[in-house]
């Protein structure tokens, strides 16, 4: 097994180890300066000692060409700039790391022109996202939950918390959320601050959870939406708009059944996106519309073409990547959004006449961006790159302005081979990753690897697992399946038809990939995928016998149980199995279900779990591996203590380590040995 140290492919490039995504850089929360004539961002870096991830706030000068590290690596959160300081959240006074207190927030500004950081806010709550109305009033979002202690007196407070710790009490659903833990009666709530006194006013109450806001500085208007519930949080929300003046919020589209996504002043008018679900349930695409503010009872319009058939957001798959950033903005009269289109995602922009223009148009995947005066910087992924900073001028070509991954240069990469393939009729896309030195005539073992989702794309960027498995030689290769997005809403819908039509895809890629590439040993081919492509692995090994070994992470087993055990269980197995509940053809969901056949499975089978996964939760994994050993099929079970659904993207370092090796060494034995 290759971990560490350095190893020399044949082309004078280092192999791939498992753990050489220690030495990459992730970017995200990209933002341009006032003046324009720089952009501040955060540079995430892997602390393998430490087992986490570090934060570093990061400048690029425009004049200078240069970009350089503006704090030390205790980032939090990055607020964006305000009064010549980029401000950022973290913990560096010796009251704030020994604060027993982990609620809070402590907000510090550096200087732009340089300087010592300085403190100069604190919240009582996690700060979520921080805008300015002015010098004196900024509105606030904060995760907010109500003091169960009602004690008085610090240390009575901290006795009677570390008492609380021992309980949990559950009063609606969902009760906990993936990578959020526990969130009954917890909500995102809405406060105007006057920040020089630092005195908090809630906007909303303690039964509404705000999505997101906007602010409209010279009216002194926020637009916001939110959900309010006391026992099942809804599917719909509602768009609202609060006059500071008046301290008056005016629904908009009221008694409309919406789900709404982006939200954005535009001008003379609102622009949100989202969809009422009729058509295609809860992954719906949403479409874009404005409503006038001067007749906000008046019935919204849609700008987005209505043949408009894309997704708006980005949904390309990788495992290099950690944060979030800007996915939209209005500049001037456009409003620039992020599209996934095939395998690639890219910037476009559209006006109040639905006049559309694609921005950044090379494959690949557009992370985040922002604009200014029309100039678009963004953190991107191009061809088997790592993520840098690129822009984009009218006129111009796209131009890369950072080097943080220099690193990934000197890997051995395997490009994706691609080529187009029909099923049912249907054109879908394949890709082949070769093993690295890759000798013709010789015979390899393969790998079929799902993503998650569905509705999400694997594409041609760089993805360290596939990577790493091609210089462990092994061929991977994969395909978008009906389910996943990019091509498409009739394509997405798969409501009710799980492991069917997609299965049929799936196994016709492996049919397909099998006669085009020679080299692949048709007895040693496996098959591996988490989160939906958990699911898929489930199905496959009670369905076929042709896989030789296989690896099911994060996955569903039973949509009856899952139903009542996961954060999105409650609406999302119903729209995704034609409205059947356990209460309601009940029978559908078990014939959905991969628990069913699993008494069919020969399969040599390994599971990886993590226990604080509450998408996908232990208890399709272990229902899964049980029913193998019950039956007995070999099987494993790896469950991963403290990770989330996100395991395999931002996991703790050692855990991803260790991910990546139980899967090397469970194909490796099984298909090489």
């Amino acid at each position: 097994m290759l971990l560490g140290g350095v190893s020399m492919a044949g082309n004078d490039k280092k192999t791939i180890l498992i753990d050489d995504f220690v030495h990459y850089n992730f970017l995200n929360s990209l933002r341009f300066s006032d003046c324009g004539c720089r952009l501040a961002y955060i540079v995430s870096k892997v602390d393998l000692k430490e087992n986490k991830y570090k934060n570093a706030l990061f400048t690029f000068d425009f004049e200078t060409k240069k970009a350089q590290i503006y704090s030390s690596y205790d980032v939090e959160s990055f607020y964006g700039f305000h009064n010549g300081h980029l401000l950022f959240s973290t913990k560096r006074e010796k009251e704030e790391k020994e604060e027993k207190n982990a609620k809070k927030t402590y907000v510090y500004g550096l200087p732009v022109h340089g300087g010592e950081a300085v403190k100069l806010y604190e919240f009582p709550y996690p700060l979520q996202k921080l805008e300015f109305l002015n010098n004196d009033k900024a509105v606030a979002l904060l995760y907010w939950e109500k003091d169960k202690t009602q004690a008085h007196g610090k240390e009575e407070a901290e006795e009677a918390e570390k008492e609380e710790k021992d309980y949990e009490t559950f009063e609606e659903i969902p009760f906990w959320a993936n990578g959020g833990g526990f969130i009954s009666r917890k909500r995102s709530r809405l406060y105007l601050y006057d920040v020089k006194n630092m005195i908090g006013e809630s906007l909303t109450d303690e039964f509404t959870s705000v999505g997101d806001f906007q602010l409209d500085k010279e009216r002194g208007e926020i637009l916001f939406t939110k959900s309010t519930y006391k026992d099942k949080a809804p599917i719909y929300s509602q768009l609202m708009l609060y006059t500071v003046k008046d301290k008056k919020a005016t629904e908009i589209n009221k008694d409309l059944p919406f789900m709404y996504g982006d939200i954005q002043f535009f001008g003379k008018y609102i622009l949100f996106t989202g969809s009422d679900g009729k058509k295609y349930g809860i992954n719906q695409d949403a479409d874009i519309y404005v409503i006038e503010r001067s007749n906000l009872s008046s019935s919204p319009k849609m700008i987005s073409p209505a043949d408009y058939d894309k997704s708006l957001w980005n949904s390309v798959g990788t495992d290099v990547r950690l944060g979030g950033g800007r996915q939209s903005f209005v500049s001037g009269d456009k409003y620039y959004f992020i599209t996934t289109e095939d395998d690639s995602s890219y910037l476009n922009t559209i006006d109040i006449t639905g006049k559309m223009e694609k921005i950044v148009t090379k494959k690949g995947s557009v992370d985040c961006f922002d604009v200014k005066d029309g100039k678009v910087a963004f953190v991107g992924l191009r061809g088997q790159d790592l993520q840098e900073i690129y822009i984009k001028e009218p006129l111009k070509e796209e131009e890369r302005l950072t080097n943080h991954n220099s690193y990934g240069d000197t890997l051995n990469k395997s490009v994706p081979e691609e080529f187009w393939f029909k099923n049912d009729g249907i054109d879908l896309h394949g890709f082949v990753v070769k093993p690295t030195n890759f000798e013709k005539g010789k015979k390899y073992p393969a790998l079929l690897s799902i993503h998650g989702g569905p509705k999400t794309v694997f594409g041609s960027v760089f993805h360290h697992e596939m990577q790493f498995l091609a210089n462990q030689g092994f061929f991977v290769f994969y395909t978008n399946p009906r389910g996943a997005d990019g091509m498409g809403r009739a394509f997405a819908d798969i409501r009710g038809k799980y492991g069917t039509i997609d299965y049929s895809d799936l196994m016709v890629l492996t049919d397909e990939v099998l006669k085009r590439y020679q080299e692949i040993d048709v007895s040693r081919v496996g098959v591996l995928g988490g989160s939906y492509g958990g699911f898929m692995t489930n199905w496959i090994i009670g369905h076929t016998d042709r896989f030789k070994a296989a690896c099911s992470q994060r996955s569903i087993a039973n949509w009856i149980s899952k139903f009542g055990i996961t954060d999105i269980g409650y609406y999302f197995n119903s729209d995704q199995n034609a409205g059947a509940t356990p209460w309601k053809n009940v029978e559908f969901m078990w014939d959905r279900s991969p628990l069913k056949y699993a008494d069919k499975c020969k399969t040599p089978t390994l599971f990886i779990q993590g226990d604080e996964d509450y998408r996908c939760f232990e208890a399709c994994a272990f229902q899964m591996f049980t029913a193998l050993k019950y039956h007995g099929c070999e099987a494993k079970l790896v469950l991963f203590h403290g990770e989330n659904h996100d395991l395999s993207r931002s996991g703790k370092p050692k855990h991803r380590i260790r991910r990546l090796r139980e899967i090397c060494d469970w194909f490796t034995s099984h298909l090489k040995g």
